[in-house]
């Protein structure tokens, strides 16, 4: 694949160039497939790397959101996600759908964030927890939130948030597969291939996520 002066000046680009339909890189009686889009980029082909990313910003963003409830963080972890797949073009295979393969790399580093926000909040808080009669013994800390969210009546918007906060609050194992299928409607298929993990772990998760959302939104149901 031939080199172009800078990743993050091509996804910017696809913003505009994103605009550029799908017959812009093909036939006007044919639609390229992702399959075809990524082999020509492999080639150098810029408008074709720029219609993946319009095809798929918008998903994985949201995906992203999902996942960190932070809208920053999710668009600079969707360009990283790009970025990634433009990087190892020339070694992805055909052996999955490119929309399993590109959720895989979003989930991992999704994930990953979670990962570093949870440590960073771990050591902002152990001096905090730090036990006055030792001190070399640090307090045990449950940092999960198992309250029900608090008894009012919501408007629509007000709704949506507060199901987006619950889910902000289910460890990652969980709040993947859930997120995956409810919100993003994938197959019980895919995102066994996604989260690499068995069809039967991916629905126990999704059945203890759900379960785990009903205790929180009680009071909104």
């Amino acid at each position: 694949m031939s080199a172009i002066s800078s990743t993050s000046k091509l996804l910017l680009s696809a913003a505009t160039a994103g605009e550029v339909s799908a017959a812009a890189v093909a036939p006007l009686d044919e639609v390229l497939t992702d399959h075809r889009l990524l082999e020509a980029t492999k080639e150098g082909d810029e408008a074709a790397f720029a219609e993946l990313v319009r095809r798929y910003r918008n998903q994985i963003t949201n995906y992203v959101y999902r996942m960190t409830n932070d809208y920053e963080t999710a668009v600079d972890l969707a360009q990283e996600t790009f970025m990634r797949v433009y990087a190892a073009a020339d070694r992805y295979q055909t052996t999955y759908a490119f929309s399993t393969y590109i959720y895989r790399i979003a989930t991992n580093l999704a994930i990953s964030e979670l990962r570093r926000r949870k440590r960073r909040r771990l050591v902002s808080l152990t001096g905090f927890f730090q036990s006055h009669d030792s001190p070399g013994e640090v307090a045990e800390l449950d940092l999960r939130d198992l309250n029900p969210l608090q008894d009012v009546t919501l408007a629509e918007d007000e709704r949506r948030s507060a199901v987006a906060r619950a889910i902000a609050t289910l460890p990652e194992k969980y709040r993947a597969p859930l997120v995956l299928r409810d919100v993003e409607e994938r197959s019980y298929e895919e995102i066994a291939t996604i989260l690499q993990m068995s069809e039967g772990t991916v629905k126990s998760r999704i059945n203890r996520a759900r379960s785990f959302l009903r205790d929180k939104l009680q009071a909104y149901l």
